[in-house]
């Protein structure tokens, strides 16, 4: 990490998707950076295992756990800003163990604010989720709409945007809460709805799903990841929740269609009721209103749908002994 002027920076959750895609920019763009991942006797690091050796090599990791406090702490100390991604995700899980994302996502998210606030650190980026708004009271969503907690995951970072709402207002911690709408690229587990259709697509004939009805704002990991960067650099949005999306929407039906498309071949298409979310929890309508991202950020969108979408099949297929039984829902 010598060679380089710029100032230590922290991600939480960097083993994850987009967390490891973070990490792949800030060392492209030249800062040293302490990747916190999640201990495991394996010495898995997840993702960052798919980094280029000449990247990992510029990259310290750190192994610890988010709900330790003083684990914590001392990965914090000596940074300049964290991005602050670590996280339990999968909204299937949170319905069998709501406590867990409470423990890791609330109390997590304050174990970090306090480390931060302790460390004096620049910024702290703290990641949200268009989850946050459930169902839209109406379209395209901006940073006003209500926070509905539809689900255990969805209330667990409600409660932790809040923390960090509270952080900068109560002790001028200098935070950024940015909210993504869907993000899709390389590396995304199966257990999400881009790479559970690819992989069917291409290894079957038949594509299982839950709901075709529901409409997502889908967005590149590459414009999520160059947000996050720019809301670190931008003093007007601390202290604000600021949405990333392309303020289009795509219904899973349609998307199932525009995959089939890339692929190639007949596919049949099939609801399975195990995959279906609970009536009342499932969000049937995502779109985002990104002008506050444009303002305060200079942020917009730049890959297509279709061109994101070709990148990730072609991922897949290159990396397909990775995906095993996608055909078989896991919670």
């Amino acid at each position: 990490m010598s060679g380089t002027d710029k100032p230590l920076v922290l991600v939480t959750g960097a083993a994850g998707f987009i967390g490891s895609h973070l990490v792949e920019r800030l060392v492209r763009e030249g800062h040293p950076v302490r990747a916190f991942v999640r201990y495991n006797s394996r010495s898995d690091h997840g993702h960052l295992h798919h980094l280029s050796s000449e990247i990992r090599e510029k990259v310290e990791v750190f192994a610890g756990d988010i709900k330790d406090p003083s684990a914590v702490d001392l990965a914090c100390r000596g940074v300049d800003k964290i991005f602050h991604l670590g996280a339990l995700i999968a909204i299937p899980y949170s319905y069998v163990n709501p406590v867990d994302f409470v423990q890791t996502n609330v109390t997590g998210t304050i174990h970090v604010l306090e480390a931060a606030r302790r460390q004096k650190v620049s910024r702290v980026v703290h990641t949200s989720t268009s989850e946050t708004y459930g169902t839209a009271q109406y379209s395209p969503i901006d940073e006003k709409h209500p926070l509905q907690g539809q689900s255990p995951y969805s209330a667990s970072k409600i409660g932790a945007d809040k923390m960090a709402e509270s952080y900068a207002n109560a002790f001028d911690l200098p935070v950024v809460i940015v909210r993504p709408f869907n993000t899709y690229g390389p590396r995304q587990s199966a257990r999400a709805v881009i790479p559970t259709i690819i992989v069917q697509a291409l290894t079957g004939d038949t594509i299982r799903l839950g709901s075709l009805t529901p409409t997502r704002d889908l967005n590149y990991v590459d414009d999520t990841t160059r947000g996050f960067v720019l809301a670190s650099q931008s003093d007007e949005a601390i202290g604000r929740a600021v949405n990333l999306g392309t303020g289009k929407e795509i219904s899973i039906g349609d998307l199932v269609n525009e995959i089939i498309a890339i692929v190639g071949g007949e596919k049949k298409v099939i609801t399975e009721k195990k995959r279906i979310r609970p009536e009342k929890s499932e969000v049937m309508r995502l779109i985002a209103d990104a002008s506050l991202a444009r303002e305060l950020l200079g942020w917009e969108p730049e890959i297509s749908l279709r061109d994101g979408l070709t990148r990730v099949v072609d991922w897949i297929r290159d990396n397909l002994d990775q995906f095993r039984d996608v055909d078989k829902y896991v919670v």
